[in-house]
């Protein structure tokens, strides 16, 4: 039985991490028990609400068979809250912002990189094509560490 059976991904804009960590770790719910009670979505303290996922994102997990080309960037909001019961943040200030808005969340916000070593995921916005590559090495780590308590 799974200890959570809804899983929300945050960053700040919903195009590049808080995507990519949501089809990530549905993909490695694939095949498993968890993959028909465990949903798994995203949203952004700050999203662009409709955009789809970033390209440079994109290009990459597509390199790994994900396909985040249905993603639309949504905005956080207390539904989302209050529906999900594991909410996983990248950095240590996106922990801060949300708990500041939506203090019903303590409890259940945790970084993504909990499991490895607290890591925060840094923001590639903008950035190299490496810098969204090492993004994703570290949001899949990660979605591997939490894999395991779903």
């Amino acid at each position: 039985m799974a200890m959570f059976n809804s899983v929300l991904m945050v960053c700040a804009g919903n195009i590049c991490r808080s995507p990519t960590a949501e089809y990530l770790l549905k993909s490695k719910l694939q095949g498993s028990a968890a993959e028909s009670t465990v949903k798994v979505s995203s949203a952004g303290l700050t999203a662009l609400v409709g955009k789809p996922a970033d390209s440079t994102a994109q290009n990459i997990a597509k390199t790994f068979d994900i396909n985040m080309t249905a993603h639309k960037g949504q905005q956080l909001n207390s539904k989302l809250i209050n529906d999900n019961s594991l909410i996983l943040v990248m950095e240590q200030r996106h922990l801060t912002d949300l708990l500041g808005q939506y203090p019903q969340a303590r409890g259940k916000t945790f970084l993504l990189g909990k499991w490895i070593n607290d890591t925060e995921i840094p923001d590639p916005y903008r950035q190299s094509h490496e810098a969204f590559e090492h993004v994703y090495q570290l949001i899949d780590q990660a979605c591997i560490a939490w894999h395991k308590y779903l």
